[in-house]
């Protein structure tokens, strides 16, 4: 057996744009689509604008105008322009900008000169044009390459500041699109945070005036506030919160502008003084969970060179306020600590408020402490044995697990011995876990939290998931809902996600319950096989191969062999996310889908109802799945 070689002509070394173009997850996180709020493209779009913010907090420019049409973006803001004699390095040459100079910059959200020139690798064409006390000077580029560099010209009506067109390569982001809703999304995160700030986003004016208070307040406009929010604001931090009747904590963390998603130091620190503050003002030890049950807030903090986990900065890892201040952790806790206590004192009609939603969260726990024991030690004894849990090695919770691996940690959640069967047998036993259902769940709408103790298969489940006390100890990132595409797989669907959005909806906010996608017909001849998720990929196809092709209506997941399985389940596996958006009320959806049968409804159903017959032989199945679907 030969041994493979490795000598001097196996080492490689790469440009910046090589870099970034072979590693672009190290840049900028996932790629995506455009589906989803955290996919790659938006992570370009913040890069670029993030340098407008920074121009907007050292006092200069006061609109940034963005454009997105037919997937190029064009963000022009009206700053001080970068230097002229420096626009090709600022956007092509690796730690080169003004960040590392604080007299030009402080409290910045990008300090490592990478964003814009990860926005250059990462685009089939980038031009960026400087304007500068009446001169101008742009350079165009390809992937990364430069094609044309200006000369320095004089220009008329054009105010000082940067213009910056980008189209992000569609070799790297496969069939990506903008979705309108999820950038309007991000800029209005900017305008929370920026006050006064104006954002023109395709002829659509974004625009804050009391910063945390409106966010909050668009946040919570579906839902029952118990209290009128609070707003505090001191040097370099703003808080707003209030409570609500979810169950869950719901948080949005900001630091120097950028939407950490992940929290960090300066969350955890938030969290800790709201108790301390609650604590102290009513001189009675609470319990955390109890303080903190259906919690609003949100916390935005500025700090000189933070330091974050990742090149995205989702999460804030340790750092001081600066010169002579302490660390983030005691001035978030002191501040909320002071602060908090000092409102109460001075609005008792707040204070009573909490007091008495803190009181019913008590009043809850309490009430369901004797059927928790007695649940915990069943499922104590059931893990032992656990026959609907078939774990995997790896958890999104093993702290020594490669952080690649940690993430690829996954849950299907399937129902019956036949769908679990194949996918036990078919997954990668080091970070894919099965968790097999009876037969349909309770349907727990409008039940307290006592049920999901009461009922021994969603008891189980909370404990496999490991979220009994919230999220923060989830055992899978991905928690995967693998029904059958019939009638019957739908409803089980709706009853797991009324369980999720009911008891557990940060779970969703966070974006960790996803939806498996199953082919629906297996295509083939003798040389190819198509496996097809709707019709339309089942006609493209067909019309592929010669022959007459053998088609194959998969009915359940059951039918699929484990083979097969393996390879809806791996790299190419299709996941829909379950998003929650800020303007979603839970309690009207659920009480739409999973209340009492209603006229509107059926009229729903009836309207929206669509029966695809592929053969005549299927007609007898159609007909019984709309006399079960109106039922």
């Amino acid at each position: 057996m030969s041994k493979s070689t490795y000598t001097e002509d196996n080492i490689r070394s790469l440009d910046w744009k090589e870099h970034i173009r072979l590693r672009p997850g190290m840049y900028i996180g996932k790629l995506g689509d455009g589906t989803q709020p955290d996919d790659g493209i938006y992570v370009l779009l913040k890069e670029i604008i993030d340098n407008s913010i920074d121009e907007y907090v050292m006092g200069h420019g006061n609109v940034i105008d963005i454009s997105i049409e037919d997937g190029a973006v064009t963000v022009r803001d009206f700053g001080r322009g970068i230097p002229l004699g420096k626009v090709v390095a600022c956007v092509s040459k690796m730690n080169t900008g003004g960040k590392y100079d604080n007299r030009a910059f402080q409290k910045s959200v990008g300090l490592n000169g990478v964003g814009t020139k990860a926005v250059n690798a990462l685009s089939s064409a980038f031009t960026v044009t400087a304007y500068r006390e009446g001169k101008s000077k742009s350079a165009s580029f390809e992937q990364g390459n430069l094609l044309d560099e200006s000369r320095i010209v004089k220009v008329k009506d054009q105010s000082d500041g940067t213009e910056i067109v980008f189209r992000p390569d569609a070799t790297i982001f496969k069939n990506f699109r903008f979705k309108s809703e999820l950038v309007e999304r991000q800029l209005w995160n900017y305008a929370y945070l920026n006050t006064g700030l104006k954002l023109k986003f395709n002829g659509k004016t974004i625009l804050s005036r009391r910063g945390l208070h409106d966010l909050l307040e668009n946040k919570t406009q579906n839902e029952v506030v118990r209290y009128p929010i609070v707003h505090l604001k001191g040097d370099d931090i703003e808080v707003a919160l209030t409570h609500g009747n979810h169950y869950g904590e719901q948080y949005h963390s900001f630091v120097n502008g950028q939407y950490t998603t992940q929290g960090g130091t300066h969350l955890t620190a938030f969290r800790d003084g709201v108790v301390k503050a609650v604590r102290d003002f009513y001189n009675k030890n609470y319990d955390a969970k109890d303080i903190r049950a259906s919690i609003i807030a949100a916390i935005s903090v500025r700090v000189e060179d933070p330091v974050f986990e990742s090149q995205t900065k989702t999460k804030l890892g340790s750092v001081n306020m600066g010169p002579d201040r302490p660390t983030i952790a005691t001035y978030v806790s002191n501040f909320i600590r002071k602060d908090l206590n000092d409102y109460l004192h001075k609005h008792s009609e707040v204070a009573d408020k909490l007091k008495s939603r803190i009181q019913q969260s008590e009043r809850e726990r309490k009430e369901i402490a004797g059927i928790k024991k007695l649940a915990n030690e069943r499922a104590k004894k059931a893990s032992v044995h656990n026959k609907k849990l078939r774990d995997c090695r790896i958890h999104l919770s093993t702290k020594r697990a490669d952080p690649e691996a940690r993430e690829a940690s996954t849950i299907f959640i399937t129902e019956g011995d036949s769908a679990s069967g194949s996918i036990t047998k078919a997954r990668n036993v080091q970070h894919q876990a099965v968790f097999s259902l009876r037969g349909k769940p309770l349907n727990c709408f409008g039940m307290t939290k006592k049920i999901v103790y009461q009922n021994e298969e969603l008891n189980l489940l909370q404990h496999a998931l490991n979220i009994e006390d919230g999220i923060e100890g989830l055992r899978y990132n991905q928690v995967v809902i693998s029904t059958d595409a019939d009638v019957d797989g739908m409803h089980i669907r709706l009853l797991l996600l009324t369980f999720f959005l009911q008891f557990f909806p940060d779970l969703v906010r966070e974006g960790h319950l996803y939806i498996l996608e199953t082919p629906l017909f297996r295509v083939r001849d003798k040389q190819q096989t198509f496996y097809c998720y709707d019709e339309e990929e089942k006609s493209k196809a067909i019309e592929s191969l010669r022959g007459k092709p053998e088609i194959t209506r998969f009915k359940g997941l059951g039918e699929i062999s484990p083979d097969e399985f393996g390879d809806f389940i791996g790299e190419d596996i299709r996941l829909e996310r379950v998003q929650l958006l800020e303007d979603t009320n839970v309690e009207d959806v659920l009480s739409y889908y999973m209340g009492k049968n209603t006229p509107q409804r059926q009229e729903f159903i009836i309207e929206n109802l669509k029966v695809e017959i592929d053969e005549v032989s299927e007609e007898a199945g159609a007909e019984t799945e709309v006399e079960t679907a109106l039922a």
